[in-house]
C-alpha cells in the first residue's frame, strides 16, 4: 500500500528545509563592499588574480606573494565571476552563489538525517528537519553567508562527505563509495584546512565503527592524503614569500601553531562553546545559573556526539573537528557556525535518547525539559530580534559605509602608492592601490602580541609603504599608529582628515627616533 501523500518523506523534508534556508538567506543579500570582513576581500582578490592569469597570489600585496593561508577551491569557484564582471557585480553574484550553496547544504543535511533516522527510531519525523532548519536560519549563519566567506561551499562538501560515508549510492561498490566520500572530504580540505577533520573522521568511522576491510578504508583515505600532501607541498615551497610580520595575517597555519603552541589548549577549550551559549542561553542573566545551564548543555551535547559515533561518520568528524578548535588561538565562532546543523542534531539526538531513559526519574526528566525550553526560548528571542533588526548585516554595512567615504579620496593617490590600512584587500579591489595591513600581530599562547615601534616601522619600510591611513578606532591600528607617532616624530605627516578621527598620513623618508 502506498504511503499517504501527507507523510513527511526525507526528500520532502530536505526540499522544505532548503527552500526555507534560501528564503531566509535572500533577506540577507546586500550590496555592501566586498572585503568588509577581511577574509572576503582576500578571497575576492585571489579570485581576481586567478581570473587574470596572475596565479594563486595576493595581488594587493607588494610583490604579489603566493597564497599560503587559504586553500584554493573557493577562490577558484569565484574566479569566473570576477573575470567576467566588475567587482561590485561579481561580489553580489558571489553572495547569491553562497545563498544557493547554503540552502543546498541545509537541504542535504535534513534529507540525510531524516533518511538514516539520525536522531533515533523513536524521534518524530519532523524533529531532525526542524533542527536543521533552525540552525540554517540562525542569525550568525546568515551573517557568514551574506559575505564572501567559504563556509557555504565547505558546508556542502562536508555534508557530501558524511552522506557518502554513511550511505553510499546503491549502484556503486563499497570501495567506490568510500572513495567518493574521501574525494568530498578532500575537496572540503581544499576549501578550509579544518576540512581535514572530515577526512580523518570518515576513516576512523570506517575502521572503528563499520569494521570495514582495509581496501575500503584506504579508498577513503587516499584522496584526503593526496589533497593534504599537495597542499602541504605548496605551503612548504611558498611560505617564505610572506613577510615575517604578516605571518598571522597571511602565513600558513603551521606558523599559527608555532606561535601559539600547546599553551593555548586550556584557554581555547574554555572559550570553545561560548558562541553556542551566546546563541541559546541569552535569557539566563545570573552567572551561576548560566554556567550551570551551560555545563548541563555541554554534557547533553557530549553524550549526543557519543551516540552519533555509532550512527554516522559525523560523530567522529565532530570529535576531531572540536579537538582542532581546542588548540586554536582564534575565536571559534565561524568554525562553529559552519557545522551548526550537525551540532544541533547531536544535541537533539542526546535529548531524544535521554527522554525515555529518564521517564521514571521525574526530576531529571524535568531538568532536561527545562534546559531544552530555556535554550529554545533563548534562541527564539535572538532570532526574532535579529530578523527585526537585520542583525546579520549591521557590522558589515557600517564598515562598508565607512569605506565608501574613504575610497574616493584614496583613489586620488598616485597609482604607485602603497597604503598601510585596515581591510587592505578591499582598498585594492576598489582603487587598484597596493595595500598592506596597518595592524599586525602575533600570538604567544592565546595572548595576542604586537610589534614594537621599531619593528613596525621596519616592516612598513620593507614593503615600501608610502601612506598610512587610520580608518577608525578600536581595531588596534590606532594603538599601533600612536606608538609609531610617539617613537618617530616627523616620520609621518598628516595630509587628510575625515570626521571621527579618520586620518591619512604620508610617509617621510626621514624621521628621528625617540629613545624610550
Amino acid at each position: 500500500m502506498a504511503p499517504p501523500l501527507t507523510r513527511l518523506t526525507p526528500g520532502r523534508a530536505g526540499l522544505a528545509v532548503a527552500v526555507l534556508a534560501g528564503v531566509a538567506g535572500a533577506l540577507a543579500l546586500n550590496h555592501d563592499l566586498v572585503g568588509v570582513f577581511y577574509d572576503d576581500g582576500l578571497y575576492a582578490g585571489i579570485a581576481v588574480a586567478l581570473a587574470h592569469g596572475l596565479g594563486f597570489v595576493h595581488p594587493h600585496l607588494p610583490g604579489t606573494p603566493a597564497v599560503v593561508h587559504y586553500p584554493p577551491l573557493y577562490p577558484l569557484l569565484l574566479a569566473p565571476l570576477f573575470g567576467a564582471f566588475p567587482v561590485p557585480t561579481a561580489a553580489y553574484l558571489g553572495k547569491v552563489l553562497n545563498l544557493l550553496l547554503a540552502a543546498l547544504s541545509a537541504g542535504l543535511i535534513a534529507w540525510h538525517a531524516a533518511r538514516i533516522r539520525l536522531l533515533g527510531d523513536d524521534a518524530p519525523e519532523w524533529l531532525a528537519p526542524g533542527v536543521v532548519a533552525a540552525a540554517a536560519i540562525a542569525i550568525p549563519v546568515l551573517a557568514t553567508q551574506a559575505v564572501l566567506f567559504s563556509e557555504p561551499l565547505f558546508g556542502v562538501l562536508f555534508a557530501a562527505a558524511v552522506i557518502l560515508a554513511d550511505a553510499p549510492p546503491a549502484r556503486v561498490s563499497p570501495a567506490a563509495g568510500a572513495a567518493l566520500a574521501g574525494c568530498a572530504a578532500a575537496l572540503a580540505l581544499l576549501t578550509r584546512s579544518i576540512g581535514v577533520a572530515a577526512g580523518a573522521g570518515i576513516v576512523v568511522f570506517l575502521l572503528a565503527t563499520r569494521r570495514a576491510p582495509r581496501h575500503i578504508t584506504l579508498a577513503a583515505a587516499a584522496p584526503v592524503a593526496l589533497a593534504a600532501l599537495g597542499w602541504g607541498v605548496w605551503l612548504l615551497r611558498h611560505r617564505d614569500g610572506i613577510d615575517p610580520a604578516l605571518a598571522m595575517n597571511y602565513g600558513s597555519y603551521f606558523e599559527t601553531v608555532r606561535q601559539a603552541g600547546l599553551g593555548v589548549f586550556w584557554p581555547a577549550s574554555r572559550a570553545l562553546l561560548r558562541p553556542l551559549g551566546d546563541l541559546t542561553l541569552g535569557l539566563v542573566a545570573w552567572p551561576p545559573i548560566y554556567y550551570l545551564c551551560a555545563a548541563a548543555a555541554a554534557l547533553v551535547g557530549g553524550y549526543g556526539v557519543y551516540l552519533l559515533l555509532r550512527r554516522s561518520s559525523i560523530g567522529w568528524t565532530l570529535v576531531l573537528y572540536l579537538l582542532i578548535l581546542a588548540v586554536w588561538p582564534f575565536p571559534s565562532d565561524r568554525f562553529l557556525w559552519g557545522v551548526l546543523p550537525w551540532l544541533g542534531l547531536a544535541w537533539t539526538a542526546s535529548a531524544a535518547a535521554l527522554w525515555p531513559v529518564l521517564w521514571h526519574r521525574f526530576r531529571l526528566r524535568l531538568a532536561v525539559l527545562v534546559l531544552a525550553a530555556v535554550m529554545v526560548a533563548g534562541y527564539g528571542v535572538i532570532e526574532v530580534r535579529g530578523f527585526a533588526g537585520r542583525w546579520w548585516g549591521t557590522a558589515a554595512h557600517q564598515i562598508s559605509a565607512n569605506f565608501a567615504e574613504l575610497l574616493p579620496w584614496l583613489d586620488t593617490l598616485p597609482p604607485r602608492a602603497v597604503l598601510a590600512i585596515d581591510d587592505e584587500a578591499l582598498v585594492w579591489l576598489y582603487t587598484g592601490r597596493a595595500s598592506v595591513p596597518l595592524y599586525v600581530y602575533g600570538y604567544h599562547g592565546r595572548t595576542e602580541t604586537r610589534l614594537r615601534p621599531a619593528e613596525h616601522r621596519a616592516y612598513l619600510e620593507r614593503l615600501g609603504v608610502t601612506h598610512v591611513v587610520l580608518t577608525g578606532f578600536g581595531s588596534g591600528s590606532d594603538v599601533e599608529l600612536d606608538a609609531l607617532l610617539g617613537a618617530y616624530p616627523g616620520w609621518l605627516t598628516v595630509i587628510h582628515r575625515w570626521p571621527g578621527g579618520r586620518t591619512a598620513l604620508r610617509v617621510n623618508r626621514t624621521g628621528r627616533a625617540v629613545d624610550p
